[in-house]
């Protein structure tokens, strides 16, 4: 699609909600969203005719360890190359940030591991790294 734009900025709180809704992510309390993209080291989003239609982030302590997140595509522009747009930008972003030998990890969802793959992420568990893990705080 030529008219997608990428655009370096941390979406609005009703945009991210907009995207996590779309596809059918929790949605989760404004006010956190508003502080954690707020915390938000770096933030593409793609847009087509001035309306969000993805993003991705980087989020992390600045030095040691960085996490990508919320990799988000409508469904309707899904399979069409933004996802790997925004993964450009964001790999981009970490080559010109982070030292060598840091840590970025990620969380991909069920199914979407080899789309991970195709930028250097490994699977885990591994031979050396064991299970990834997390916790919902409900």
């Amino acid at each position: 699609m030529k008219n997608i734009l990428l655009v370096e900025r941390i979406p609005s709180v009703q945009e991210y909600l907009t995207l996590r809704r779309a596809i059918n992510w929790r949605v989760v309390d404004e006010e956190a969203c508003k502080r954690g993209l707020k915390g938000s080291l770096y933030c593409v989003c793609a847009e087509l005719n001035n309306e969000i239609i993805g993003m991705a982030r980087v989020i992390g302590d600045s030095g040691l360890y960085f996490y990508i997140q919320d990799v988000i595509v409508l469904p309707q522009y899904q399979k069409m190359g933004i996802g790997t747009l925004m993964m450009k930008k964001i790999i981009n972003f970490l080559d010109n940030n982070i030292s060598p030998l840091i840590t970025v990890g990620l969380m991909a969802s069920k199914g979407k591991e080899p789309f991970y793959e195709k930028f250097g992420f490994t699977k885990r568990p591994s031979e050396r790294r064991g299970h990834g893990m997390f916790r919902i705080w409900e």
